[in-house]
């Protein structure tokens, strides 16, 4: 496992580089926040379909989200672009359980320190539209161990509208505690958050298709 090496230095100089990708590839970022946003340390949660999922993550700590925040990745992406690791991030690897568990242990550890934490709980890349998301039990371990943490579901919808550069739609849904979830097994507490994200992600999706964007603001 590979552990997360935060770099105050790195992560200022890698923002102006950030900001100006950003500008240069999409066109707006539009954020929709269903609440208030957790102060303390939170469990966050996204689908993954886009290798900018990571990069958006960066973003929404830099401007939304506090700081103080690590993100779980696959660990042949974190080899491929080892300067995640000055930026929060951590590995994990889902061919190896003993290494699963090693990953899961030490963002738990993380979070009991009062840092906050972000997973892609698809565990890979998936196409945007594909249904069903297909949530590993990670989440519900870390839920499970952590059940007066909030978890709070982000959504990430990529649309071409009618300009050159495509856009992106974000929404942070309400946050979550494992007592929400129905069901009572580690199966059944996972399937019951994937389908409150489901729910949510399907939403963004509607609310992006009808254009019903007053209550988004603009990030980028």
């Amino acid at each position: 496992m590979i552990q997360a090496n935060k770099s105050r230095l790195f992560h200022s100089m890698f923002s102006l580089y950030h900001q100006r990708l950003l500008r240069r590839s999409f066109d707006q970022i539009y954020l929709y926040s269903k609440g208030n946003r957790p102060t303390t340390p939170a469990i966050y949660i996204a689908n993954h379909s886009s290798w900018w999922d990571g990069l958006l993550y960066f973003h929404l700590c830099r401007n939304v989200l506090p700081e103080d925040t690590y993100i779980m990745m696959h660990e042949s992406g974190l080899r491929q672009y080892p300067y995640f690791k000055k930026l929060g991030a951590f590995s994990i690897n889902r061919s190896n359980p003993k290494d699963i568990l090693r990953s899961l242990r030490y963002a738990e550890q993380l979070v009991q320190d009062g840092k906050s934490v972000w997973m892609f709980p698809q565990g890979e890349e998936c196409h945007l539209e594909k249904r069903p998301l297909g949530f590993q039990p990670g989440i519900s371990y870390m839920l499970e161990h952590l059940p007066h943490i909030q978890v709070v579901p982000i959504s990430f919808y990529y649309s071409f509208g009618h300009k050159k550069k495509p856009e992106v739609y974000i929404e942070i849904g309400l946050p979550l505690y494992h007592h929400d979830l129905s069901g009572h097994s580690r199966n059944e507490k996972t399937a019951g958050l994937e389908q409150v994200f489901t729910e949510q992600l399907d939403e963004l999706k509607e609310l992006v298709v009808t254009r019903q964007l007053n209550t988004f603001s603009n990030l980028l």
